[in-house]
């Protein structure tokens, strides 16, 4: 009993320290975010004195962001919807019907979880140009789906395995054809594990680089990564702006997370459990 007391301490001790190791910094760029450049270049580790809230507002005009931010919502978020439906249709037919290959239809989309998601970058290039796609929303947008539905099934099937054959069977009995369980029931029963891939995808397509790198070059269709690079590498001189910057790019992916937590936990706590 001792002993399982002290591991747990260990445990939790650890747990602190590497929950410190990653807020630390991200509490350093906030309150520096709120300095003068003077004030930074003095003592960059402390507090500020004086809170400069200007530097958003220079930092959102200079850096251009209203477009940055609008180009990685849209592509966000339509890479999302299309992965999670796709997804879920998918999961649905492999985790509810038995037919012939439908093991060997799972293990083809588990197969692309094992394949390095940027070793595809040149053939994808090569097919957006011969697509007339480059320098298009669709030309992330499909790299974005096709990338995650592997993921996304492999977390819905397990999830959806998990529920009992009564409740297809009650709904047939009332009449219910199979697109109307999926839609009525299943998808409804299963929005734990759709908080849990719906996060996995947006923190990924909010703030994936290289594919937009290559596949965009117009100004005006970069996405929020690609203009924060721009940014820093022009804006040298002005480190607050930069780490106002950086902080408006992080408080959608602390508000997504925060409004999708408690779905997020029943995921992977059902998921742990059932898969």
């Amino acid at each position: 009993m001792q002993t399982s007391r002290i591991k747990l301490s260990v445990l939790h001790i650890f747990l602190a320290i590497l929950c410190l190791a990653n807020i630390l910094p991200i509490l350093w760029m906030i309150g520096s975010s709120f300095k003068s450049e003077e004030e930074f270049s003095i003592n960059p580790m402390g507090l500020p004195k004086q809170w400069d809230f200007s530097n958003y507002s220079k930092a959102w005009k200079v850096a251009h962001l209203g477009t940055y931010f609008w180009n990685s919502i849209f592509v966000t978020v339509a890479a999302i919807l299309l992965t999670v439906f796709l997804g879920a249709l998918a999961s649905y037919f492999i985790s509810r019907f038995d037919f012939k290959g439908s093991k060997w239809v799972y293990g083809l989309f588990l197969i692309g979880m094992t394949i390095p998601i940027h070793a595809t970058l040149v053939p994808i290039f090569i097919l957006m140009k011969k697509l007339g796609l480059l320098n298009t929303h669709l030309s992330l947008v499909l790299p974005y789906t096709a990338f995650h539905l592997s993921i996304t099934i492999f977390i819905l099937v397990g999830f959806m395995k998990s529920f009992p054959k009564d409740i297809e069977e009650s709904a047939i009995i009332d009449g219910g054809g199979a697109y109307r369980i999926f839609w009525s029931i299943i998808l409804p029963m299963t929005r734990p594990a759709l908080a849990t891939v719906v996060i996995i995808n947006f923190i990924y397509n909010w703030n994936e680089f290289l594919f937009a790198l290559v596949l965009i070059s117009k100004t005006g269709l970069k996405t929020l990564p690609l203009g924060l690079a721009n940014f820093a590498g022009t804006e040298t001189k002005f480190q607050t702006m930069q780490m106002a910057a950086l902080t408006m790019a992080l408080l959608p992916l602390l508000a997504f997370y925060l409004l999708l937590e408690k779905q997020l936990v029943q995921g992977m706590t059902a998921g742990a459990v059932k898969g």
